[in-house]
């Protein structure tokens, strides 16, 4: 009798299998060999590049010029102009400037040189609470307008690997004709040379090298802030200083070359105040920035802006671009991002300054506004950063000199002392670092003025952060309009339809209990998604089964979840199949290193993630598993781990058919961890210069993710000892989510935490009970 109910039993399993499986047999054949991850890496990334071509002609819908007058067109590109300053971090107020500072000591006074034309004095001057602009001031003797006061006044921005001394001439570095400085002050101009942030490349806290310029950018970029915004703010710190001192008739200029050139286009390009700019060694098409040094990446730059939209802004004031040798800069890839600028060729930059032209000309093909702008070709000497003819025009521009009279270039001055450049350099980063750890600190309470999950009571003046819990409806509803703006402001959405699917499978795995299939899934053109399917035995006709979608983590496989006992994983997919559930491993893109990292890289300056693409990969898996036969598509679970767990914060916020999220292994006071400088816990010390997610601080930590999650069931595993962060930060910040749950929404019992004295591992233990209690599912007995 054994005997026979074995046999009935094994016949039972086998022809229940055959049903199950006979559903995916109508699938066209997965065919695809080698390394399929790095295939999918390699066809998000031709993605993208079309995309990163489109945007050029999709940025048209972003503007509305008015050509019909000056005064008429600077109004219609107000908006562009506030997109810009936001997105390049202009944020704070800055401090009102009734003076300059001159920097001395006991043993040396500010004057640094003197000529007969000038003297050259080190100042320093609030820029933003707490953040100083420093640099040199060269003051003009004898040349004054009518007033008694210069006849203009010229902001001049080096590259970041030069210092003010250079363009003064005090020092070698700059070529004599191009020591722009110097020559403007002595045609009678009042010149500021404010110092940049340099591209000293070091270990940083002793891990991960990266430059001066990248590692402010890490922590900034986190909090909405940008190295570029604060040395844009440090330069119109000088323009209000000008404004206030001299009168709003003054003339204000900028200059600058290489960063500097970029940082004078951005700032002429946010603040009509600066009558005539003057850039080198930067302008060109912007598609290809997401090679250059990561400090110069600008969240959703291309939505709007390429090099010609950026000219567009300082009309209808003088722009004058001077084609260039550019920079050289090489870094490598010892943590911090790979960077290069290399100098485009002079026929891409006329082509992309013509597109700037065209953008203001109107039907007739001419307009002054366009007139307002002149390209000059490179200078024969590829040393020079300026050449004559440029440095002339923009004098004349600026009504300093008449058509006839060259721009003087004298003596070099002679150096009374020296400034220590290293110490200022020092003092300046620390100011940056300071100021954004400032913001960190108070980074919870701008999140509470934007969404407050806890406090449904509390309201700012616009009233836009309510959040009503009263009922469960009322709270899905509510919560609704905060979704739509991490779809599109945070994670980033790409508005296109999604392809039919056209499932492949290959089956790979036939265990005792579960069989396993490679499946693929088309997603947009070039975009695929794949993992394997795991199928218990055993299936009967017509049951329909819960399922799980188990996350690798950073650099991990399908495979890695399935079988091999890894030690993070402990093959939890497979597992999880012996119960009874339907489980299905997917591949995430984040595997390739660098290669992986340069896609976030290119979707940043699309206004977009690696998340915009992972998002639309797992919509289409769980349309294909909800549709297969055995499936109940209103119990598909997520459970990743690490990089997975971020994932489980990103991905059920925004598709739906997750009917509940586990985050294991990486539940944090994720802001923190990606913003300190305090921490060894946190992301600024290490490779993953991909992580940063631009103004995320302001708006979602891990606790209002967690709430896109709600009312659905949320649960944390959390091994004591795991190095992602320390017990009480995870805690503290799940605290909020258990708030959120049960004191708010009344369902305590749909959100758990579980601790247990182990690794950066799967436990298995709580969670799986939570997957069995929550996706109501009973593990069948095995025969």
């Amino acid at each position: 009798m054994r005997f026979l109910n074995c046999v009935v039993a094994l016949w039972l399993i086998f022809s229940s299998v055959s049903a199950a499986q006979s559903s995916l047999t109508n699938a066209q054949p997965f065919t695809l060999e080698g390394d399929i991850a790095a295939q999918m890496v390699d066809g998000v990334d031709r993605f993208l590049l079309r995309e990163l071509e489109q945007s050029i002609a999709n940025r048209a819908k972003h503007w509305h010029r008015d050509l019909s007058s000056p005064a008429a067109y600077d109004a219609s590109v107000q908006k562009n102009r506030e997109r810009l300053a936001h997105i390049i971090g202009l944020r704070d107020a800055r401090v009102a400037v009734d003076s300059l500072e001159f920097v001395s000591s006991t043993l040396a006074n500010e004057k640094i040189a003197e000529t007969s034309a000038y003297r050259i004095l080190a100042v320093r001057w609030s820029a933003l609470d707490g953040l100083q602009g420093e640099g040199l001031l060269l003051q003009p003797i004898a040349k004054q307008n009518a007033t008694g006061k210069p006849p203009a006044h010229v902001i001049v921005l080096p590259d970041a690997d030069q210092t003010p001394e250079m363009l003064c001439g005090l020092v070698p570095g700059v070529p004599k004709s191009s020591q722009v400085a110097r020559r403007l002050a002595e045609a009678g101009c009042q010149v500021m040379v404010p110092m940049l942030i340099d591209r000293t490349y070091a270990a940083r806290n002793a891990r991960s090298k990266m430059t001066n310029r990248e590692y402010i950018y890490r922590s900034a970029y986190e909090l909405g802030r940008h190295v570029i915004g604060y040395e844009v703010q440090k330069s119109l710190a000088l323009v209000d200083w000008i404004e206030r001192t001299h009168g709003a008739e003054s003339k204000i200029a900028i200059v600058g070359y290489g960063e500097g050139g970029m940082l004078a286009m951005y700032a002429a390009a946010v603040d009509p105040r600066i009558d005539a700019t003057l850039v080198s060694g930067c302008f060109g098409p912007r598609e290809q920035l997401w090679q250059e040094p990561i400090d110069r990446n600008v969240f959703g730059l291309l939505e709007q802006f390429g090099g010609a939209e950026l000219a567009t802004l300082v009309a209808p004031r003088k722009l004058i671009i001077q084609a260039s040798q550019w920079p050289e800069v090489n870094l490598p890839s010892e943590g911090g991002a790979p960077g290069i600028l290399a100098t485009p060729d002079e026929a891409t930059v006329k082509r992309e300054f013509a597109r700037a032209q065209q953008l203001l000309s109107n039907e007739a093909g001419s307009s002054e506004l366009a007139k307002s702008m002149q390209l000059f070709a490179s200078p024969t000497d590829t040393k020079q950063q300026f050449s004559e003819e440029a440095l002339h025009q923009f004098v004349l521009s600026l009504h300093v000199i008449d058509s006839g009279t060259k721009l003087p270039d004298g003596e070099l001055p002679a150096s009374i002392h020296t400034t220590d450049a290293i110490a200022r350099q020092t003092r300046q980063l620390n100011q940056m670092d300071d100021f954004t750890q400032r913001l960190l600190a108070e980074c919870d309470q701008e999140r509470r003025k934007f969404i407050n999950i806890n406090l449904p009571q509390y309201d700012d003046a616009t009233g836009t952060n309510r959040v009503d819990t009263s009922s469960l409806d009322a709270y899905t509803k509510s919560i609704e309009r905060f979704r739509d703006y991490y779809r599109e402001e945070v994670i980033g959405h790409f508005n296109h339809p999604l392809l039919a699917a056209n499932p492949r499978l290959r089956k790979t795995h036939d265990a005792a209990l579960w069989t396993g299939y490679e499946v693929m899934l088309d997603v947009f053109p070039d975009v695929f998604a794949y993992g394997i399917l795991c199928v218990p035995k055993g299936i009967p006709d017509g049951a329909k089964r819960p399922v799980v979608v188990c996350q690798h983590g950073l650099e991990g496989r399908p495979q890695d979840v399935v079988t091999g006992d890894h030690p993070a994983y402990h093959d939890f997919a497979s597992k999880l199949a012996e119960r009874g559930f339907v489980t299905f491993a997917p591949q995430n893109l984040y595997i390739g290193q660098d290669r992986f990292r340069t896609l976030q890289r290119k979707s940043y300056l699309l206004k977009k993630t690696l998340f915009s693409i992972i998002v639309p990969q797992h919509q289409q898996i769980v349309n294909w598993l909800g549709s297969l036969p055995f499936v109940d598509a209103n119990r598909i679970g997520f459970y990743g781990l690490s990089y997975g767990g971020k994932s489980a914060m990103r991905i059920p916020p925004l598709v739906p058919e997750y009917c509940l999220s586990i985050c294991s292994a990486d539940f944090n006071d994720w802001v923190w961890k990606n913003a300190s400088t305090h921490s060894n816990y946190s992301y600024v010390w290490t490779n993953e210069y991909e992580i940063f997610e631009f103004d995320l601080g302001t708006k979602f930590n891990y606790a209002e993710m967690a709430a896109l999650v709600a009312p659905r069931p949320f649960m944390v595993e959390r091994g004591h000892f795991d190095g992602v962060g320390p017990d009480d930060r995870v805690a503290s910040e799940f605290a909020k989510v258990r708030h959120l749950y049960g004191a708010r929404l009344g369902i305590g019992d749909r959100c758990e935490i579980e601790f247990f004295a182990g690794p950066h591992t799967i436990n298995g233990v709580g969670t799986f009970e939570f997957l069995h209690k929550h996706l109501n599912f009973t593990a069948p007995v095995k025969q």
